[in-house]
């Protein structure tokens, strides 16, 4: 964690670039990351992570679920398979649209995932997160 409890580094994956859009300014706004990077695609947010460093890793990932060609627990999967060390820096949240109970028990039974909350993210939710 980055000074005054906030963090460094904030990824996005979501393939919607308006809840990117606004959550981006939002995460900004409110100070809770310095850096923020968005991508539309898992894959790519993926294949960019394969090529960094352990430092360059984000503090956070917000991960959508429902997204095309790499969903978000797609996604885990292989995210899973880069290692201890990055799982160790990079915590994990889905944020999601889905009101499935079957998603929400998927996600919090998996490992990686330190929270399940849903669309859109708001001022207080980004305050209580600690993670």
């Amino acid at each position: 964690m980055a000074e005054k409890g906030k963090y460094s580094k904030v990824l996005l994956i979501d393939d919607n670039y308006i809840d990117n859009f606004v959550n981006k300014k939002l995460i900004e706004m409110t100070g809770f990351a310095s850096d923020v990077e968005v991508y539309e695609s898992a894959v790519d947010a993926l294949n960019n992570l394969k090529t960094r460093k352990k430092e360059e890793f984000p503090d956070v990932i917000f991960l959508d679920i429902m997204m095309p060609v790499m969903d978000g627990f797609a996604f885990l999967e292989e995210y899973n398979k880069l290692g201890q060390d990055h799982r160790e820096k990079c915590k994990i949240i889905m944020l999601s649209t889905s009101e499935s109970f079957q998603d929400l028990n998927k996600a919090n039974k998996n490992p990686l995932v330190q929270k399940f909350l849903n669309k859109p993210l708001t001022e207080p939710v980004l305050e209580a997160i600690n993670v």
